[in-house]
Formats: C-alpha cells, sequence, structure tokens
C-alpha cells in the first residue's frame, strides 16, 4: 500500500505533516516526529519582527519598531532566544538528523527588508519556505484590495530571492475567499495551506484581564478548510495542504477525498502525543484496504472534484426538506 503524497511538489513518505509550533523547535522533537511516522516538517515559524530586529540588523530598523520602546524590549529579548543564526542552525542540524523533508517557515505582514533572508534560508538547505502570511483587516485605513495587495508583493519579493519551493500559508478574512485563493494558486508557488488558525483572546471576568483560550483546534473546525479545497479541487492543479481540525485518520480521509494532496497536524499532537501519528496511519491504511485503494491518488478528490457535489459545499446557508420538514 502506497501512502506517499507530496508537499511543495516534493515526495513525502506519507499525508502526515507536522506543522510549525514548538513541536518543531528542537532536534530531539524533531527526530521523535519522524520516528512516530511524520511524513514530513514544518519548523517553528521565525518572525519577521525577528529577522528586521536581529541585532546584526538594529542600524537598518525601521522607525515603526520604535513607536513602542516595550516593543522593542520584547523583541530584542525574543531575538535573543531565537535569532537568525539559530534559525539557520536549526535548519541545518534539522536536515542531518532526519531524512523526511524539512521546510522553514516565516510569519509575515509585509515586505519591509526581510525577503533577503529568504537566501540564507535556501542556503541552509531547507528544502522549501512556508510563507505563513497574516496581515489582518483591522485597519481603518486599509482596503480590502491593499490588503490583498499585501499578500501578492510579499509572495513576488520572495520568489524573486530564492528557487526552492514556496507555500503560501493564509486564514480566510478575504472579502472574496474564492478569487483570493485562486489568484495565489495561479503564481509562482507550489503549495496553498488553509487555514492558519488565528489565536482567539478570551476575558477572565475575575482577574480582569486578557487570556489566551482555545489553544488549539477542534474536530469541528475541519469543515472550514474542506469546503475551500473541495471548491479550488475544481479550478486549480495547485496543491491543496488541509490544515486546522484535523485529529484523526478520518479527518485525513475526510481532506484528502475532497481534494487535499497532504494534512498539516499539530493540534491532535499535544493532545494525545507524537505517537499518535503512527495510529493515525495505521488506522488510514486499514480505510484503504476495506475500500480496495492502493494509494492516495485512488480516492484524492473524489468529492471535491465531482461537481454534482459543487452546490453542497457552495452553498453557506441552505434550507433541505427531509420528511416534510425544513431544516
Amino acid at each position: 500500500m502506497d501512502l506517499s503524497s507530496t508537499y511543495m511538489g516534493i515526495r513525502i513518505p506519507n499525508p502526515v505533516i507536522v506543522s510549525s509550533s514548538n513541536l518543531t523547535s528542537g532536534i530531539e522533537s524533531i527526530k521523535q516526529l519522524e520516528e512516530s511516522g511524520a511524513g514530513a516538517i514544518v519548523l517553528k515559524s521565525l518572525f519577521e519582527e525577528q529577522i528586521i530586529s536581529d541585532k546584526t540588523l538594529l542600524d537598518k530598523q525601521d522607525a515603526m519598531y520604535y513607536w513602542y520602546p516595550e516593543a522593542v524590549s520584547f523583541l530584542d529579548s525574543f531575538i535573543t532566544k531565537e535569532g537568525i543564526s539559530e534559525y539557520l542552525k536549526l535548519i541545518e542540524q534539522a536536515k542531518k538528523a532526519v531524512s523526511v523533508p524539512v521546510f522553514a517557515s516565516i510569519n509575515c505582514v509585509s515586505t519591509n527588508k526581510w525577503p533577503e533572508f529568504a537566501i540564507d534560508i535556501e542556503k541552509s538547505g531547507a528544502d522549501g519556505l512556508e510563507l505563513n502570511i497574516f496581515s489582518g483587516p483591522a485597519d481603518l485605513d486599509m482596503t480590502g484590495y491593499q490588503i490583498e495587495e499585501t499578500y501578492i508583493n510579499i509572495i513576488h519579493e520572495v520568489r524573486k530571492m530564492v528557487r526552492i519551493p514556496i507555500a503560501v500559508k493564509l486564514g480566510y478574512h478575504f472579502t472574496n475567499l474564492y478569487r483570493m485563493l485562486f489568484k495565489i494558486s495561479n503564481m509562482e508557488v507550489n503549495s496553498l495551506v488553509l487555514f492558519n488558525r488565528d489565536f482567539r483572546p478570551d476575558i477572565d471576568i475575575n482577574n480582569l484581564r486578557v487570556v489566551s483560550n482555545n489553544v488549539f483546534s477542534s474536530p469541528e473546525e475541519i469543515t472550514l478548510s474542506m469546503r475551500w479545497i473541495a471548491l479550488l479541487r475544481q479550478k486549480t492543479e495547485i496543491e491543496l495542504i488541509a490544515a486546522t481540525g484535523i485529529h484523526d485518520a478520518e479527518g485525513i480521509i475526510k481532506q484528502i477525498l475532497a481534494g487535499a494532496t497532504s494534512v498539516q497536524i499539530c493540534s491532535a499532537l499535544y493532545k494525545k502525543g507524537k505517537n499518535y501519528i503512527k495510529t493515525m496511519l495505521d488506522e488510514l491504511k486499514e480505510w484503504m484496504k476495506s475500500k480496495d485503494y492502493e494509494k492516495l491518488d485512488n480516492f484524492r478528490g473524489v468529492l471535491g472534484g465531482n461537481e454534482l457535489n459543487t452546490v453542497a459545499f457552495e452553498r453557506i446557508q441552505f434550507m433541505k426538506k427531509t420528511a416534510g420538514k425544513i431544516f
């Protein structure tokens, strides 16, 4: 039975990719993930602000980071722990430590100076670069078009710097998400990762402070990316990678049926441990055997690529009559 798939056009032994997180920030953990069956590793993201604020680049620091002294202090301490040189070293060490593909990740919001750093990532041996882009719709002076152009410009600038494969991981906050995804899919990128999950702050009413909550995804969140993967599957040939809400083998199967090339997991490993990857893969094999599927291509996009299902995936609100009742 063949579970092999791809990410950014690179062959991986199975469709389970461990997404960027603390799980992928250290060599020992990365080794454990490979031993547990991970098909690929996306290293913990380096933030655009970290690159710009690295001590070797302070003389080129953009004035915007001096608007708030506490921000500079935070970034300076952040860099000490996870700076540019440490990140490049992590890439080199990870490539030596495991045989599965290792991808770098940059969390970015602009094209301000940092894209040149992609050259160093390429030289360090990363198999590809995942651009985790988020330009949030929280600026009254920024139009929807300007937000979209920010994404397009970032991709253009990075592609000018490197030849390694590029993936774009993004959220769903767009006026016309369908058009935006289609537009990016026709650029010089190799994969689209749908979707990034925003951190969701909560309020502690006893201590009157903002706190982190809902840090991990839930299985119910899988339907958002599944819908858009199914719709986009019919319109583009680019690799579609599913992320968020994939907590078991059933989630993997659903996403591939919708048209996903591979999947990214994270929360499930925090909740059930790194070894859960093996369980997911074993259950995937059992299901494939029960359906007489020898490889993932046998059922990839069976539902998402079927025009008869388009309405079911496309309509956000609809009524269904069953036994004389409207649900």
